[in-house]
């Protein structure tokens, strides 16, 4: 039996999936890409004040070691000898920031992360009434909007004719990135500008983290990140591969604190796990793959050609499309991006982005906030016994709008209800909501490009939902491809981990990339239909915008008065004034 199974099995690799709302470790068989086992752990957000969304570094690293554990324990069961593992990579949710003691190891403040705002079922953090900031050991994460201030006043050092911001890094300035919310740690919270002072403190993405820990934390752990990481702080030059001097001294960050910079493959150092987990048996294992989650899938899907495009349906959408070796500056609102760089020597290849921040999110919220659904799978229940929104309209922009407006004034609206409108017709409205914003995003791509895609390749745990795929085939008017394997965000860092030089267990030559299955779904409306769908939402997407500014109602501030145009104000007093004078001289 177990000549059998080695004769089977080739090298495995595993990888590191970590995302938003859990962890997750998979292995992989190098040579046929099929997937042997894995495990999962949901991980809390907290949101300790309204528009502040955090996670535990801690929780997230023994999360990580919690997987490992569970994965190897299951692959025992399988008999399956996990000495087979000969490398691991590491796929990551992006802009989160962490900042740790490198003497101690420990996180000076929780991560900053990226669900939609809390709902009755969502952990919260406990926190002192009145205190200014969380208690320390958390990290930011990429929805937070506690930095709109920040970038604000940053943006008003932007000369109007030299944006040399999005010159140098292909992004806005927004709360989005990792460089605001690391000038605000360093702004507001004591311990992180102590940590600088004395030279103990560390910055990373939670690749970075996690890669620190896992090669040994205070003893010897390697502080670096990859390319496609370091593409999404707003500190580092994409045309360079460097961090750049101009842009850290613009948001006054220390360069001492950024990781070394790497490609997506190579070697960073080998696992030192604690020896209370029995995942100490991967201890020596190369790092050897690393790539921020949508890079990652962009790998997964293979899409190694310009041209090719894939989204990614999660807590949010990732548009992302392969433009090769040339950086693409788009005119509609879209991110310039690295997708990756395979190898020390090997080149850079470059992506357009485009981000929907609400779609799965939208499913949890219908589930934990207004209560119409019990599982985010009966949502595809509901919309299919109506089969159309009956011209309700649902933007779900919570925490405003990304790609392409880039609108932070904007909130989510429902609209277009009658009297017949029910339930069921939300849920189709919410599930359309997610495609039309991911035509949105496809043709400012389009544009930007100058070449219409053929197809859609698409992931992530939403592509189960057969209507959401049909919907979205629908309002692309295009075909959506989805793999039958759907882990190929784990995949891509995988991949990368195991074609790492002095690795060399996965071959990324297209001759011997395994074949994938794929699932099919063709247009099934008339394209006159579709664009009228289409137009319709633009509206209601017009009618979202401008809801709140920094100083309204949201800022807490209960006064009717301060809604109250100025020019009201003052013609009421004269109004009165006069009005008084004229009953005081009345007999």
């Amino acid at each position: 039996m177990a000549a059998a199974k080695k004769a089977v099995l080739g090298p495995l690799v595993g990888a590191v999936d970590q995302g938003t709302s859990s962890t997750r470790f998979l292995v992989f068989n190098s040579k046929t890409a099929e997937l042997l086992s894995h495990h999962q752990v949901e991980i809390k957000q907290e949101f300790p004040r309204e528009g502040w969304v955090e996670q535990d570094p801690k929780e997230i690293l023994h999360s990580v070691y919690e997987c490992i554990e569970k994965t190897c324990e299951k692959l025992g069961q399988l008999n399956i000898d996990i000495s087979n593992i000969k490398a691991i990579g590491v796929s990551n949710q992006r802009e989160t920031t962490v900042v740790w003691d490198k003497l101690t190891g420990e996180p000076l403040y929780n991560a900053v992360a990226a669900p939609v705002s809390p709902g009755p079922s969502d952990p919260v953090a406990v926190v002192a009434s009145g205190s200014s900031v969380p208690a320390a050991g958390a990290s930011s994460v990429w929805l937070d909007l506690r930095t709109q201030s920040t970038v604000e006043s940053l943006s008003k050092r932007i000369p109007g004719n030299n944006n040399f911001v999005k010159s140098k890094t292909g992004l806005p300035l927004s709360t989005y990135f990792s460089a605001v919310k690391l000038r605000w740690l360093l702004d507001n919270v004591r311990k992180v500008q102590k940590a600088v002072e004395e030279d103990r403190a560390l910055f990373g993405t939670v690749d970075s983290w996690l890669i620190w820990s896992l090669t040994g934390g205070a003893s010897g752990g390697v502080h670096c990140t990859d390319v496609t990481n370091a593409s999404r702080t707003m500190l580092f030059n994409i045309h360079s591969l460097e961090w750049d001097k101009e842009l850290c001294e613009f948001f006054e960050i220390p360069m001492k604190i950024l990781p070394n910079v790497r490609s997506s493959s190579e070697i960073y150092g080998l696992m030192k796990i604690s020896h209370s987990l029995k995942a100490g048996a991967l201890e020596g294992v190369p790092i050897s793959g690393c790539l921020g989650d949508q890079s990652a899938a962009l790998v997964g899907q293979m899409c190694f050609q310009d041209g090719q495009a894939k989204n990614t349906y999660g807590t949010g959408c990732f548009l992302l499309c392969n433009t090769g070796r040339k950086c693409v500056f788009s005119e509609h609102g879209l991110l310039t991006t690295v997708a990756y760089k395979l190898g020390r020597d090997k080149p850079v290849y470059y992506a357009l982005e485009g981000s929907v921040a609400i779609a799965g999110a939208v499913i949890r919220w219908l589930r934990d906030n207004l209560g119409i659904i019990k599982t985010s799978e009966e949502i595809e229940k509901l919309a299919k016994e109506v089969g159309t929104s009956y011209g309700c309209y649902f933007v779900p922009a919570f925490s405003g709008l990304y790609a392409p407006y880039w609108e932070p004034s904007a909130r989510g609206i429902i609209c277009g209800l009658t009297q017949f409108t029910n339930k069921c017709h939300i849920a189709f409205a919410a599930l359309e909501a997610v495609c039309f914003q991911t035509r949105e995003i496809l043709d400012a791509m389009n544009r930007d490009c100058g070449i219409p895609l053929s197809h859609l390749q698409v992931d992530g745990g939403m592509t189960n939902n057969k209507i959401l795929m049909q919907l979205q085939a629908d309002i692309l008017y295009i075909p959506v491809v989805k793999p039958s394997m759907p882990e190929t965000t784990a995949l891509g860092a995988a991949m990368a981990a195991g074609a790492a030089e002095g690795v060399g267990v996965w071959s990324l030559e297209p001759e011997d990339l395994s074949a994938v299955t794929m699932e099919r779904f063709e247009p099934q409306i008339n394209a006159e239909e579709s664009e009228i769908r289409y137009s319709t939402w633009k509206k209601a997407v017009m009618k979202s915008m401008g809801w709140v500014t920094t100083q309204s109602s949201e800022s807490g501030d209960p006064s009717i008065f301060c809604s109250l145009p100025l020019g009201f104000f003052i013609v009421s007093s004269m109004v009165m004034l006069i009005g008084a004078r004229y009953l005081s001289g009345m007999p």
